[in-house]
């Protein structure tokens, strides 16, 4: 079967119904997920998220390597995390017999993310080469 491909900063969600226990060991009592206010699910894909200009991009100047006019700036919700949204602004899909929903980024309430238990640091960009010229700096 074809791919399922998610567009723009859309997420899919497959919709959680009755009790149940989270990676995280938070509790979804059937009242909650039961709710027409609020809906819970897994998210299983998500789209490349929020359109905008590339501000690298110019027509102007030709002899520049070719890049495309737009960028997309990233979701927050990733795969795998637990999400609380609003059903109102949220679409119903049957696809490979299973339903989910297609919910905007911007419906998204809360997410629910497994970080493993343990702290995971952000990977810096900053090089030992740098460091060591911000240390040479110091000393002039």
């Amino acid at each position: 079967m074809a791919e399922l491909i998610v567009v723009g900063d859309r997420v899919l969600v497959r919709p959680q119904t009755g009790e149940e226990k989270t990676d995280t060991g938070l509790v979804l009592p059937a009242s909650v997920s039961g709710q027409e206010d609020v809906k819970n699910g897994r998210v299983v894909k998500t789209g490349p998220g929020y359109l905008t200009q590339n501000p690298e991009y110019s027509e102007t100047e030709s002899w520049k390597e070719s890049t495309t006019p737009v960028r997309y700036l990233p979701l927050q919700a990733q795969p795998g995390d637990h999400a609380f949204f609003l059903p109102s602004e949220a679409f119903d899909l049957r696809y490979d017999d299973t339903h989910y929903m297609i919910v905007p980024h911007s419906a998204i309430l809360a997410l629910v993310r497994d970080d493993g238990g343990e702290l995971q640091e952000e990977p810096s960009d900053t090089t030992i080469d740098e460091l060591e010229d911000l240390w040479d700096e110091d000393d002039e």
